[in-house]
């Protein structure tokens, strides 16, 4: 048994085809086949269901992908690990963020990148439940998004809060005369304005129909996308208005639109900028927490 096996049997699970399988392994299908056959053998159990096609795992395959999954993780951390100690404060950082969380991620970038001028990062989107998966796995390095506070604790992650709650209403003067005010809105007085909002699956947006659930009202939803960019082109054509976490966007960027803070309660879970523990993180990754850490206290104040 060998760990590149183990690879090969976490990608069938992830691919749950052999030809696709091969592919995320970067070896040909007989190649990945004839590995896992081999498992098999030395292990003297029937792992995989085959037909035609992939039909899925054994009972004792699902036993032994459980160990193979931890194995896995655990080969890639220590890779991440080895990698980071070679190049120091230099390398490619991996966060994993939730759309329209409480941070315009590119302000934090820019700070880190004032103490660690050859840091690059590579942003890729989840749903909240997903993003603490790839935390778990080493898929990505950080996470930056909403969390359960109970969850956090008992994976022991390293946790920077993103204490900005409040929630505000987007849109353009131009478009919505009525609405220049610096007054706070309450939710009935937005009723029968159109919106721009996150696609249902979002955390943020099933907060927000959460609260609109509990007003008694049915929103009108003119659009909804899983881009934030194509979110404010709409309010910015005014196709509608935006509800926006604060602090999510730079205002500076969209200086024709205009903001209104919401009268909306906190969310039940915790915007936080989280990683592994200490002594499990990476050094690259333990410099850029470190660096976020006091940026937001210092934000914040």
């Amino acid at each position: 048994m060998d760990i590149k096996q183990l690879i090969y049997l976490c990608n069938l699970e992830k691919e749950r085809h052999f030809g696709r399988a091969a592919e995320a392994s970067f070896v040909s299908q007989p190649t990945l086949s004839m590995r896992l056959k081999n498992l098999e053998q030395e292990l003297g159990l029937a792992l995989i269901n085959r037909g035609n096609n992939f039909e899925g795992f054994t009972a004792e395959g699902e036993r032994v992908l459980a160990w193979a999954r931890e194995m896995v993780s655990v080969y890639q951390g220590l890779k991440l690990e080895v990698g980071s100690l070679k190049r120091g404060t230099s390398g490619l950082l991996r966060i994993g963020v939730v759309p329209q969380c409480s941070l315009a991620l590119p302000e934090l970038l820019a700070a880190v990148s004032a103490d660690y001028p050859h840091m690059d990062y590579q942003v890729s989107l989840f749903s909240a439940d997903p993003l603490l998966e790839a935390l778990n796995a080493h898929a990505v390095d950080v996470g930056i998004g909403f969390f359960e506070p109970t969850v956090l604790r008992e994976l022991n992650f390293q946790t920077a809060s993103l204490t900005e709650q409040r929630v505000a209403l987007l849109y353009h003067p131009q478009h919505f005369p009525q609405l220049v005010s610096d007054s706070v809105t309450e939710l009935t007085e937005i009723a029968e304005l159109p919106l721009c909002l996150a696609e249902p699956s979002r955390y943020f947006r099933r907060y927000l129909d959460n609260q609109f659930r509990e007003a008694g009202i049915t929103p009108r939803v003119r659009m909804e996308s899983s881009s934030v960019l194509q979110l404010i082109q709409g309010v910015f054509v005014g196709l509608g208005c935006g509800i926006v976490p604060a602090g999510s966007l730079i205002p500076a960027m969209m200086p024709e639109l205009m903001w209104r803070e919401l009268a909306l309660p906190s969310m039940p879970r915790h915007g936080a900028v989280v990683m592994a523990a200490s002594g499990r993180a990476t050094m690259l990754a333990q410099h850029f927490f470190d660096v976020a850490r006091d940026w937001l206290l210092n934000r914040d104040r």
